[in-house]
């Protein structure tokens, strides 16, 4: 598998110390290579909001180590000196909500992270209007969130998370809130992004009308992966 994916191996997560330890993550071993959508299913309480914020070097795992687009994030320690670099260059997040910033209208929420990495306002732009027509809210682009429906909302918070071309997006419930057409509008979204961009994707995800379309699944039960086939059923068949 090329290394640009994702790679996780034996990682691990323990709150607290003694007596009071919780192992949220006992042994997550994944791999999800570039061009790639996987699927993470599992209860409430299996680890999965645990392993999302380790891969997103928001909490430091306990043990194990993690490769993301090549880069070796940790292997028993973080190997990233900035890791608020890392997570704006090189992970993408996709939420259950958009989280757009209410005041700004849609190009800038999409431009805003190319602007903070460096990059000059027209490029930042530019890029912003190249992914909003590539998912077909470019017609949105000056309306303010506010003005826009939840599966345009959604649209735009991919746009966001592909802005800065990274090579892994972590999409956490992300059709939770949308009906049926609209979720599967996501996933074709994803998938058409994840092959054009080589980009890796990880789905959390309760939604018994996406889990179909998954050519892999991991399920997190009680700290650990298990690896199945899924059905990877055409999203146009599933519609």
């Amino acid at each position: 598998m090329n290394q640009r994916g994702i790679i996780i191996e034996g990682l691990r997560k323990t709150y607290g110390q003694g007596d009071t330890a919780v192992e949220a993550l006992k042994d997550v071993n994944m791999r999800v290579g570039p061009g790639e959508v996987v699927g993470l299913v599992g209860p409430s309480g299996s680890g999965k909001s645990t392993l999302l914020k380790c891969l997103g070097a928001i909490i430091e795992p306990t043990a194990g180590r993690m490769v993301l687009g090549g880069n070796v994030i940790y292997d028993g320690g973080w190997k990233i000196p900035d890791l608020r670099t890392l997570r704006r260059d090189s992970i993408g997040f996709v939420f259950q909500a958009p989280y757009l910033i209410p005041f700004l209208d849609v190009t800038d929420n999409v431009a805003l992270l190319p602007m903070l990495a460096g990059i000059s306002n027209a490029a930042a732009r530019a890029r912003a209007l190249e992914l909003l027509g590539a998912l077909d809210v470019a017609h949105r682009a000056q309306a303010e969130p506010s003005q826009l429906s939840g599966g345009e909302q959604q649209r735009v918070s991919i746009a966001r998370a592909l802005a800065n071309r990274p090579p892994v997006i972590l999409a956490d419930e992300p059709t939770a809130p949308l009906d049926s057409e609209r979720a599967l509008g996501v996933m074709r979204i994803l998938n058409q992004m994840a092959q054009q961009s080589r980009t890796a994707i990880i789905v959390v995800t309760h939604d018994e009308k996406i889990i179909p379309s998954f050519k892999r699944i991991y399920h997190i039960r009680e700290g650990r992966t298990v690896e199945e086939a899924g059905e990877g059923r055409s999203l146009e068949a599933l519609a």
